[in-house]
């Protein structure tokens, strides 16, 4: 099955060289550029692509705005959002996640890694290495979160839930959380999985998210 994807970013050689490396596997297809967020939104309403790979800072509309539009706006499928960055933009990484990022994919990631990603998130995946999420959860020590929302989805999360929640939070694999609550990783795997579902969460990055605006997890 073919993955289609739209290629965001305002840098003309940046997309064309993302177009050439995604359409030479016969896997991808790519349906459209945008070089910004507004084009971006009218070519995914065109086209239904799979993924989105979505810059941040661009002209017009920046890819923050365009992946909050993306993710709760349109109607039909919902494309997952992977968003392109250098990393030397931290401070927009938390609000991106809170856009609906399904995850984050350095620029200069070897080609068949980013392929990899891009097949991540198509599959229903986040794209949050723990080494990601760690970074983040130094960056919300820094920031002040305001606790908000219900917590009645938290409560109804079983102790070994909870045990799994906190973990996914802090950053921890399949293969971590396995090994720290002494069971295989295919259970660890099942009991992300309710914990997702019980939270409403697309992702484990929404996870991260909805662990530190609801309290549940307190920066530092």
């Amino acid at each position: 099955m073919t993955i289609k994807v739209v290629v965001v970013d305002d840098q003309a050689l940046v997309r064309a060289g993302f177009r050439v490396l995604i359409d030479s596997d016969d896997d991808f297809e790519v349906l459209g550029e945008a070089s910004n967020g507004e084009e971006a939104i009218d070519l995914v309403e065109v086209t239904s692509p799979d993924v989105v790979l979505m810059d941040i800072r661009m002209p017009v509309m920046d890819g923050i705005e365009a992946t909050r539009r993306i993710v709760s706006g349109l109607p039909g499928d919902v494309p997952r959002v992977l968003i392109l960055t250098t990393f030397d933009l931290d401070e927009y990484v938390y609000a991106a996640l809170r856009a609906g990022a399904s995850g984050f994919l350095l620029k200069d990631t070897p080609p068949h890694e980013m392929l990899a990603a891009i097949r991540v998130i198509a599959e229903g995946n986040a794209l949050l290495s723990p080494s990601v999420t760690r970074r983040l959860i130094s960056d919300f020590a820094t920031h002040e979160v305001k606790a908000s929302g219900s917590t009645k989805e938290i409560d109804s999360l079983t102790e070994r839930e909870r045990e799994v929640f906190t973990l996914v939070s802090e950053g921890k694999s399949n293969q971590e959380l396995a090994s720290a609550l002494h069971m295989s990783t295919a259970t660890a795997k099942t009991h992300v999985s309710h914990v997702l579902m019980k939270l409403n969460a697309r992702d484990r990055a929404q996870l991260v998210v909805i662990a530190y605006e609801s309290g549940f997890i307190t920066p530092g």
